[in-house]
C-alpha cells in the first residue's frame, strides 16, 4: 500500500504557521516515501465554511511549495457518511441521546463526586421506545453517540480496555477506552462532527498515515475503535509536537498576524517559513533550506521533539535574512522587476547582505535613485562641504569610496565613525545599511554632490 497522507483544514479562516507546520510534516513524510499528499477540506460546517478560505488555504500551501496530489471536499461526500451512520445504527453501535448540555454537566459532576471518571454513563441506552417518543414530543432532538467497545456483555459495566498503537512521533501509546465518553458523531441538527467523516474518508481514500498535532492523541483510541467498527484497518498515527506563540500560548486562526498570508505580505520568503516551521522543535538545527528537496533531506520524524516548540518572529526573520543573502541575482531578478527595481547584478550584490526581505532592495533602489530625506547633523555641514571638494571624478567603481575617504581623512583629520557616519546619513538618510563602497557607484557624482550640499533636506535627483 503506497504511503498516503492528508491535510484536512476547515475552510473557516486563514491557516497560520502552526497549521502550515502540520501540512509540511505530512508533505515531507509523503515525499520522503514517494507517497501521495491529499488536501481534504473539512467543510461539513456549511454555516462557517467559505469558498474564499479554501482558495486562500490552497494559495498558501502552493506558496510554501506544497502542491497537493489530490483535492477533496467533505461537503461532496455526505452520502458516504449517511451510509456509514446507518451501518453503525444497524450494528447497535450508534445510539440516540437526548440530554441537554446542562444535564450532561450534572452527570459529570455527580460521577466526580463519587470518585468515578467524568464520562457519559450511557443512560440513553436504557430508554424505552415510549420514553424516546416522549422526549421527542417535548421537542428534544437526539444527538448520536458511538458505543465504545469497553465492556463485555453489559454496556453499563465499563471495564478497562486498552487501545494501543505505535505512534510515528511518540512511540508506543496506550489509552484506556473506559476513561472516555462515547463520542458524539452526529449533532442534534443532524450535522456531523469531525470524527465520522474523517474516518470514512481515510478508509475510502486509502490514507495510510494520519499525521497531526499531539492535541489529538486522546481522540485516537476512539477513532481506531470506529475504524474497526466499520470493518476497516486503522492507519498508522503520528502526533507531532505543537507550535506555540512566543508567550507559550496555542496558535489560533484568530491570531491573524501569524497567518501564512500575513507572513507573505510582510515579505518573508516561502523557504524561510517552510524551513522554520519544519525544523523548529526538532534536534536538527534551524537552518535555511534552499529548496523543498533540501528540506526533505533535513527533516526526519526521529528528530522531532516531544516538547512544544516556540514560534519566534525574530528568529524567522533572521532565517529569512540568510536566505535573501544566499539568493543569486538570477533567482530574484524577475521579482525585483515586479517591485520596480530595474537593476543589474552589481546592485543586487551590493545590497543583498544588508536586507531582511526582498522589498527592502526596492527601498535601497529608491534611495540611490529617487527622493531621500537627508539626516546629517547640521554641525557637519562644513565637513560635508569639504567632502564634496574631495569627491573624485567619474567614472566610479568599488574603489572610489576608499580613495575618497582616504583623501577626506587626510584633509580633516577625522576617522572612524566621525568620518563615515555623516557621509552615510547625508547620502542615504539612514545610519546603517549596505557598504557604501559597493553602493556609491549607483549614486553617481551629481547626485552625491547634491546630497552633500543639502544633507538635511528632501531632494529629487
Amino acid at each position: 500500500m503506497p504511503v498516503t497522507v492528508r491535510f484536512a483544514p476547515s475552510p473557516t479562516g486563514h491557516i497560520h504557521v502552526g497549521n502550515a507546520r502540520t501540512a509540511l510534516f505530512n508533505w515531507l513524510f509523503a515525499r520522503s516515501h514517494d507517497g501521495n499528499f491529499i488536501l481534504r477540506f473539512d467543510d461539513t460546517d456549511v454555516q462557517r465554511a467559505r469558498a474564499e478560505y479554501a482558495t486562500s488555504i490552497l494559495t498558501d500551501l502552493r506558496w510554501l511549495g506544497i502542491e497537493p496530489d489530490r483535492i477533496e471536499r467533505q461537503s461532496e461526500r455526505f452520502a458516504a457518511y449517511d451510509q456509514a451512520a446507518e451501518t453503525l445504527k444497524a450494528k447497535g453501535l450508534l445510539y440516540a441521546c437526548y440530554e441537554t448540555p446542562d444535564e450532561l454537566d450534572r452527570i459529570r459532576s455527580r460521577r466526580r463526586a463519587r470518585g468515578l471518571p467524568p464520562v457519559y454513563d450511557r443512560r440513553a441506552l436504557k430508554l424505552s421506545d415510549g420514553e424516546r417518543a416522549g422526549l421527542a414530543a417535548e421537542g428534544r432532538k437526539a444527538h448520536w453517540r458511538f458505543l465504545l467497545p469497553n465492556f463485555v456483555d453489559d454496556p453499563a459495566k465499563m471495564q478497562r480496555t486498552e487501545c494501543s498503537w505505535d505512534d510515528v512521533y511518540r512511540g508506543h501509546q496506550t489509552i484506556d477506552l473506559a476513561s472516555m465518553s462515547d463520542p458524539v458523531l452526529i449533532r442534534e441538527d443532524g450535522t456531523y462532527l469531525y470524527t465520522l467523516p474523517s474516518v470514512v474518508d481515510d478508509v475510502d481514500m486509502g490514507v495510510s498515515h494520519v499525521i497531526r498535532g499531539d492535541d489529538h492523541v486522546t481522540n485516537t483510541a476512539a477513532q481506531i475503535a470506529l475504524f474497526e467498527a466499520l470493518g476497516a484497518a486503522a492507519p498508522v498515527f503520528g502526533h507531532h509536537n505543537l507550535l506555540q506563540s512566543e508567550t507559550g500560548e496555542g496558535l489560533s486562526k484568530r491570531t491573524g498576524a501569524l497567518s501564512i498570508g500575513a507572513l507573505r505580505e510582510d515579505g518573508l520568503e516561502p523557504m524561510a517559513v517552510a524551513s522554520f516551521a519544519s525544523l523548529i522543535g526538532t534536534s536538527e538545527p534551524v537552518q535555511p533550506a534552499r529548496s523543498m528537496a533540501e528540506l526533505i533531506r533535513l527533516y526526519s520524524v526521529a528528530r522531532v521533539n516531544k516538547a512544544p516548540a516556540r514560534f519566534s518572529l525574530d528568529e524567522l526573520r533572521g532565517l529569512n535574512t540568510k536566505i535573501v543573502a544566499q539568493s543569486s541575482f538570477a533567482e530574484v531578478a524577475g521579482r525585483l522587476s515586479v517591485l520596480g527595481v530595474d537593476c543589474d547584478e552589481n546592485f543586487w550584490m551590493a545590497v543583498r547582505d544588508n536586507i531582511q526581505t526582498l522589498s527592502e532592495a526596492a527601498d535601497w533602489w529608491q534611495i540611490v535613485g529617487g527622493d531621500i530625506e537627508g539626516a546629517a547633523d547640521a554641525d557637519d555641514a562644513e565637513f560635508l562641504a569639504e567632502a564634496a571638494q574631495c569627491l573624485p571624478p567619474e567614472p566610479w567603481d568599488t574603489t572610489t569610496w576608499s580613495v575618497w575617504t582616504s583623501a577626506l581623512k587626510d584633509r580633516t583629520g577625522r576617522k572612524g565613525k566621525q568620518l563615515f557616519m555623516p557621509l552615510r546619513l547625508a547620502l542615504t538618510g539612514r545610519d546603517r545599511g549596505p557598504e557604501l563602497a559597493a553602493l556609491l557607484p549607483f549614486f553617481g557624482r551629481p547626485s552625491t554632490m547634491a546630497r552633500l550640499s543639502e544633507p538635511t533636506g528632501r531632494r529629487r535627483n
